[in-house]
C-alpha cells in the first residue's frame, strides 16, 4: 500500500471529530433537558400558586369538592373545540369514550358520550333495543313509549323532564312533575333517529340549566305490555342528589389561558382525578422549529442523540380519568417530573411535571405541564448545523492537506530512491550522492545515506590502493634482499663484503617481519578485546607516570600535562596504556624535534576526556572520522625501516571502543596541530 493511501486511511481518525461532536451534543442536551424539566416544573409550581384556595374556578359547586361521588355516576363532558351538529348520527363523536350500561350479553343497552363546548352540553345515547315503541298521543298524553328521562339539580332540589317521541325526528323534552323556577324544557332539544340494532336519541342544552348535576335513565317497554326495563344512573325512585356533571368550567380555562406557551400542555384534574382542563397541542409536539435548518441535518441531530425507550404518555379512560399512577404524588402534595415518549416527535422525551392544588391548605386536585424535548432540542438545531459544517470542512482540509503531504513524503522518497539506485554506476564507482537540507527524518536519511556511500568510496579507494601501499612496503626489503643475494652469488667478494652483504639481507628479512606484525597486531587485538579486565584507576597518576616515561624515551621532544581534579576511573590500565602509547607515538612522528606534545584530561558532560595535541600538519577535510579506518597514512619519511602501515589509530579506536570509549580527531582551532580525544566512561566515585 503507498504512503499517500495508507494517510488517506490514516484521515480517517478524523472522523473522531464529529463523534466527539456527537458526545459534546449529548452532553449538551442532558444539560438542557435538565433545565427543561428545572423550568417546566418551577412553571407547574407558578401556575398551582396561582390557583391556591380557587377551589371556585375548579368546582363551579363547591360542595362538589367535599362530597365526590363515584365517578363511575358522574357524567364526564369531554370538551370540544368543533362544532356539534344535533342530527342523531355518531359522526364526530369519538367511539373510544362511550360509556356503557347494561351487559353485553342482555337484549337491551344503553352507551353515552357527553361533550361541553362554549356552555352548551351535547349528549348522544346510543340504544340497543330490539322492539322500539314510540309515544302513542292516542292512549295518553305522558309517554307511553321508549323515553329517557333528565335529572336536574335546581336550588336544592330535583327537576325532571322526560323525552319520547311518535316518530324518528326532532324531539319534545318536558316536565314529569314540577316545574322550577329558571328551567324551561324547551331549551332541550335533540334528534331521534332509528338505527339497525335501535336508536340514537342527540340531545343539546345549557349547562346552566342543569345546576352542575345530571342524572339520567332510559325506560324501554315492550309490546306484550309484560313491563318496562331502566338502564342509566340513576332511577325514577331515588330521591337524591343526581350525579354530578364534570365539564371544563369556562373560567377555568380562560384563567390557564394565560399560561400557555408554544409547544406546552397544561391540564387539570380534579380530586377525582377526572380531568377538567386540557390547553394546548394534545401531543405538546409544538416546539419551535428552526425555519433555516435544513431537514436531514435535524434528523441527523436527533439521530446522534442517544435513543430512549421511554413509556408512552397516558390518556384519559371514558370517564376522564388517567390510566396510571400519575397523579398520586400530586394528589398527596408532592410534585414531581416524568419522561415519556412522544410519538408525535420521533419518540423523543416528553417531559411532564406535576404539582399538587391545595384549597384551605389541603389537596383539591392536580396540574400537569408537559413540554417535549424537541422544544429545547430545536433551539440547538443552528449550531449543531454549525458543528457539522466545521467538521466536514475540518475534515475536507485535513484529508486533503494529509493527501498534499502524502505527496511531497513520496515524491521525497522516490527522489531518495532513484539518487540511491544511481549511486553506483555498471562499473561500480559510487557518484556523489544528493545530500538534503531539510531538518527531518528523511532529510537525515538522506544525509546519512550520503555519509554510508561517502565511507563506502573511500573504503574502496582504500582497496584500489591497498596493494600499491603493500607493494610500496614490501618493495624496499624484497629489493634489498634481492640484491644482496645477486651480490653473494660473485665469487670475486672477500669476506668482508660477504658479510656486509648478509647483513643487509637479514635487515631486509627484519622489516619484512615487522611490516607482517604490525598487518597481524589489529587482528589480533581485535579478538583478545572482548571482554577487557577492569579496575579502579586514578587518572591524575597513571598520566602522570606515563609522561614522565615518554619524557625519557623520546628525550629530543618536550611533554606536558594538564589536569584539573582527580579523576577516577574504573578501565583496563594495561588496554588504555597501549592506546595512549599508540597516540603519543603517533604525535612524535608528526612533531618537529624540539617541539612539545599536550597532553590533558578533564571531565567534559559526565563523561572523561583524555587528549593528546601536537603540532604539525592539520587533517584534510574530507578525512574526518577515516583517520581512525585501517591502512589510512599520512607521514611521508624517508628513514628507511619505519614501518607505517596506518594501523596505529585503528588499534586506538578499538582498545576506546572495548572499553565503552569513543575517539575523535580535529584540527586545533588555531590551526597550529592536531588534538584526538579519548571519551572514557567516568568518572566514579573514589570511594
Amino acid at each position: 500500500m503507498t504512503l499517500r493511501r495508507q494517510l488517506l486511511l490514516v484521515s480517517l481518525l478524523l472522523l473522531s471529530l464529529p463523534w466527539a461532536g456527537c458526545q459534546f451534543i449529548r452532553e449538551i442536551e442532558s444539560g438542557l433537558r435538565d433545565g427543561q424539566e428545572q423550568a417546566l416544573q418551577a412553571t407547574a409550581e407558578t401556575i398551582a400558586a396561582t390557583l391556591t384556595d380557587r377551589d371556585d374556578l375548579l368546582y363551579p359547586d363547591t360542595l362538589r369538592l367535599k362530597d365526590l361521588p363515584d365517578a363511575r355516576d358522574s357524567v364526564y363532558a369531554w370538551p370540544t373545540e368543533q362544532p356539534v351538529i344535533v342530527d342523531g348520527y355518531a359522526e364526530g363523536w369519538p367511539e373510544q369514550r362511550f360509556r356503557q350500561y347494561g351487559n353485553s350479553d342482555s337484549s337491551l343497552q344503553l352507551r353515552y358520550q357527553a361533550m361541553a363546548r362554549q356552555g352548551r352540553l351535547y349528549l348522544l345515547f346510543q340504544v340497543s333495543d330490539p322492539e322500539i315503541v314510540f309515544h302513542n298521543p292516542a292512549l295518553s298524553p305522558q309517554p307511553n313509549g321508549d323515553r329517557l328521562y333528565l335529572t336536574t339539580w335546581v336550588q336544592g332540589r330535583r327537576q325532571s323532564y322526560v323525552i319520547s317521541t311518535a316518530a324518528p325526528g326532532r324531539i319534545r323534552a318536558q316536565y314529569v312533575d314540577r316545574a322550577l323556577p329558571g328551567t324551561d324544557p324547551n331549551r332541550i332539544r335533540g334528534v331521534w333517529q332509528d338505527t339497525a340494532q335501535g336508536y340514537n336519541l342527540e340531545l343539546e342544552m345549557p349547562i346552566s340549566l342543569l345546576g352542575e348535576r345530571l342524572g339520567f335513565y332510559l325506560v324501554d317497554v315492550a309490546f306484550t305490555g309484560s313491563g318496562t326495563r331502566t338502564l342509566g344512573n340513576t332511577t325514577a325512585l331515588d330521591t337524591a342528589a343526581p350525579p354530578w356533571l364534570i365539564h371544563s368550567p369556562p373560567a377555568l380555562e380562560q384563567w390557564l389561558q394565560r399560561f400557555i406557551a408554544p409547544g406546552t400542555d397544561i391540564a387539570l384534574f380534579d380530586k377525582g382525578g377526572q380531568r377538567l382542563a386540557q390547553l394546548g397541542s394534545d401531543e405538546s409536539s409544538s416546539a419551535a422549529g428552526s425555519g433555516n435548518t435544513h431537514w436531514l441535518l435535524r434528523q441527523l441531530y436527533r439521530w446522534a442523540l442517544p435513543e430512549e425507550n421511554l413509556a408512552p404518555r397516558p390518556t384519559v379512560d371514558n370517564r376522564g380519568k388517567l390510566a396510571d399512577k400519575t397523579l398520586e404524588d400530586p394528589m398527596a402534595g408532592y410534585g414531581g417530573v416524568a419522561s415519556y415518549g412522544d410519538a408525535a416527535s420521533g419518540d423523543r422525551a416528553l417531559l411532564q411535571a406535576a404539582a399538587p392544588l391545595f384549597a384551605n391548605a389541603a389537596p383539591m386536585g392536580a396540574l400537569l405541564v408537559a413540554q417535549s424535548s424537541e422544544r429545547y432540542l430545536s433551539l440547538t438545531d443552528a449550531a449543531f448545523s454549525t458543528l457539522v459544517g466545521y467538521s466536514l470542512s475540518a475534515i475536507a482540509v485535513s484529508a486533503l492537506g494529509l493527501l498534499a503531504y502524502a505527496s511531497l513524503l513520496s515524491w521525497r522518497i522516490r527522489r531518495l530512491s532513484q539518487a540511491a539506485e544511481t549511486a553506483l554506476d555498471s562499473d561500480g564507482n559510487i557518484d556523489r550522492f544528493p545530500r538534503s537540507r531539510a531538518k527531518d527524518e528523511i532529510g537525515d536519511l538522506s544525509r546519512r545515506y550520503a555519509e554510508l556511500l561517502d565511507r563506502v568510496a573511500d573504503y574502496n579507494q582504500y582497496l584500489r590502493t591497498l596493494s600499491s601501499k603493500l607493494a610500496h612496503e614490501l618493495r624496499t626489503p624484497i629489493a634489498v634482499i634481492q640484491s644482496s643475494l645477486d651480490n653473494l652469488a660473485h665469487p670475486a667478494l672477500n669476506k668482508e663484503e660477504r658479510a656486509t652483504y648478509r647483513q643487509r639481507a637479514q635487515e631486509g628479512l627484519a622489516r619484512l617481519s615487522r611490516i607482517l606484525t604490525a598487518m597481524s597486531e589489529a587482528a589480533g587485538l581485535e579478538d583478545s578485546l572482548q571482554r577487557p579486565q577492569r579496575e579502579r584507576i586514578e587518572l591524575n597518576a597513571f598520566l602522570e607516570e606515563l609522561v614522565t616515561a615518554y619524557a625519557q624515551i623520546h628525550s629530543d621532544r618536550r611533554f606536558t600535562l594538564t589536569l584539573s581534579e582527580p579523576i577516577w576511573i574504573e578501565s583496563n590500565p594495561d588496554l588504555l596504556a597501549q592506546a595512549l602509547d599508540k597516540l603519543v607515538a603517533n604525535a612524535v612522528s608528526f612533531t618537529q624535534r624540539g617541539k612539545t606534545i599536550e597532553l590533558g584530561a578533564g571531565v567534559l558532560n559526565d563523561r572523561v576526556a583524555v587528549t593528546v595535541t601536537n603540532p604539525g600538519p592539520l587533517l584534510p577535510e574530507h578525512l574526518g572520522s577515516q583517520i581512525f579506518e585501517p591502512m589510512v597514512s599520512l607521514r611521508e619519511t624517508a628513514e628507511s625501516n619505519s614501518i607505517h602501515l596506518g594501523l596505529g589509530l585503528h588499534v586506538v579506536r578499538l582498545i576506546t571502543t572495548a572499553l565503552g570509549g569513543t575517539s575523535k580527531a580535529d584540527n586545533r582551532e588555531d590551526g597550529s596541530g592536531v588534538q584526538i580525544t579519548l571519551i572514557l566512561p567516568g568518572p566514579i566515585d573514589p570511594t
